[in-house]
């Protein structure tokens, strides 16, 4: 079952970080990720896409541990497309990063947990 035009031209930005084959995995996952209900899961996708017979089910599983594509390229590519979409030209953007996100603990984490309070004078008093 093909995907519908709209949906084409949301991913057809991602085509060029896979190859051919992984694409072609790629769009029948999205397929049945798309009509699955319940837990999106590979197996799930194949059934709901109509690939449930396919001998080579397991090269479906690889699309997201083995083959070869980058997740990071893929989150920029990603990025690069909601910034065009929500955002007016020259719009500027404002990061906040929260560090208690960050798992390890200990004084190899740099800056960890410093906070420099810009009313203070002196750029050696922080506060942490």
């Amino acid at each position: 079952m093909p995907l519908p035009e709209t949906i084409l031209t949301v991913v057809a930005p991602f085509r060029p970080l896979f190859t051919a084959p992984t694409w072609r995995k790629l769009m029948t996952l999205l397929t049945g990720t798309l009509l699955a209900h319940g837990r999106r899961t590979v197996c799930r996708a194949l059934r709901f896409s109509g690939e449930q017979n396919n001998e080579h089910w397991s090269l479906y599983h690889q699309v997201l541990n083995r083959a070869r594509w980058s997740p990071l390229a893929a989150s920029q590519c990603l990025l690069l497309l909601i910034i065009e979409t929500l955002l007016p030209p020259g719009a500027c953007i404002q990061i906040v990063i929260d560090e208690t996100l960050e798992r390890r603990w200990g004084p190899q984490i740099s800056k960890r947990g410093n906070y420099r309070d810009s009313a203070l004078s002196s750029r050696k008093r922080e506060v942490g």
